[in-house]
């Protein structure tokens, strides 16, 4: 545990969402909103690049947020980390010592460090808890992100128990939903698949070719879900282990892929590529923690596609 537990936010505190732009940022701003929070600070990439300490020095030291939920990444599916491994990593480590250290030097109350799932072995016990963490080997397709993130979470805890910080972190599921991204080449397998199948039912294609075998399972949580666990964390938690975020149910990506074929409207045939790569086999969080401490997710994968699919013809097209 951290050496002091900060009082639960204040309607006006001053709160830094790093990251607003982005799927998750943005649903973290919108349930602040929506929970009654005023006082909320943002800054666009074009405002403060977080890669640069001395722009991400002057934020904090004009701005003094008492709060900080750290979404900015640089992410992106298989094909992104593979074809960009340097970058990941280096984007991703700049970025998150660059804030938490801020953070810290400039006295913010709390800091909320948002990870990943792929941090975990890529062969962990299934479902993986948070303790597993740095027992077994990380997925070679997404080493570089995890490593990034493993190395933002650590930091948290070390400031934690060298200064008594109260740092937290919360490693969520594979994510979708609104303001997701849907490129074409460097979207997750959500994304990428709502597009696939919306562009092949356009152009009355009579089969879409997706990656792998379909064998993979993977666990899906909606991003307003994540949200309003992440609000939770930051006013009721506080610890150096981190926090599994998802719904404990997990599905086939052939599975997944008829699913958004139905929802779309797409009736053509489903081929597979097995000269591309499938990933980590499997991959679902024991999220135990996170309903100890009341939380619990609200969304069906279902509804939560129809509601992802309608985000995407609305902004993305």
């Amino acid at each position: 545990m951290s050496g002091k537990r900060w009082e639960a936010m204040e309607k006006n505190s001053k709160i830094y969402i790093a990251g607003h732009c982005g799927m998750v940022g943005s649903a973290i701003v919108r349930e602040l909103q929506r929970q009654g929070y005023t006082n909320l600070v943002v800054r666009t990439h074009d405002e403060l690049d977080l890669c640069r300490q001395a722009a991400v020095e002057h934020f904090f030291s004009s701005e003094r947020p008492e709060y900080v939920f750290l979404a900015a990444a640089k992410v992106g599916g298989i094909a992104a980390n593979q074809n960009a491994l340097a970058d990941f990593m280096y984007n991703n480590m700049l970025l998150e010592m660059n804030v938490i250290h801020c953070a810290w030097k400039y006295g913010c109350k709390k800091l909320e460090f948002l990870g990943s799932s792929c941090i975990y072995p890529r062969m962990a016990s299934q479902p993986m808890k948070e303790s597993c963490l740095l027992t077994g080997e990380l997925e070679k397709t997404n080493e570089a992100y995890a490593l990034a993130k493993i190395s933002g979470l650590k930091y948290c805890e070390y400031l934690n128990r060298q200064y008594g910080t109260d740092y937290i972190s919360v490693m969520p599921t594979n994510l979708y939903g609104p303001n997701d991204n849907y490129h074409p080449i460097n979207s997750h397998v959500m994304p990428a698949l709502i597009r696939r199948f919306h562009e092949a039912k356009i152009a009355a294609e009579p089969c879409v070719t997706c990656w792998g075998d379909g064998s993979p399972l993977r666990e899906f949580l909606y991003v307003e879900d994540l949200a309003e666990l992440c609000v939770l964390l930051m006013n009721n938690y506080s610890g150096n282990e981190t926090v599994n975020a998802g719904t404990g149910k997990e599905i086939t990506i052939k599975e997944l892929t008829k699913l958004i074929a139905r929802v779309i409207g797409y009736s053509g045939e489903i081929q597979w590529d097995t000269s591309r790569p499938n990933g980590t086999p499997r991959k679902l969080l024991d999220v135990s923690k996170a309903a100890r401490l009341g939380w619990t997710y609200k969304t069906e994968l279902e509804d939560g596609i129809r509601l992802a699919y309608a985000d995407f013809l609305k902004h993305a097209i």
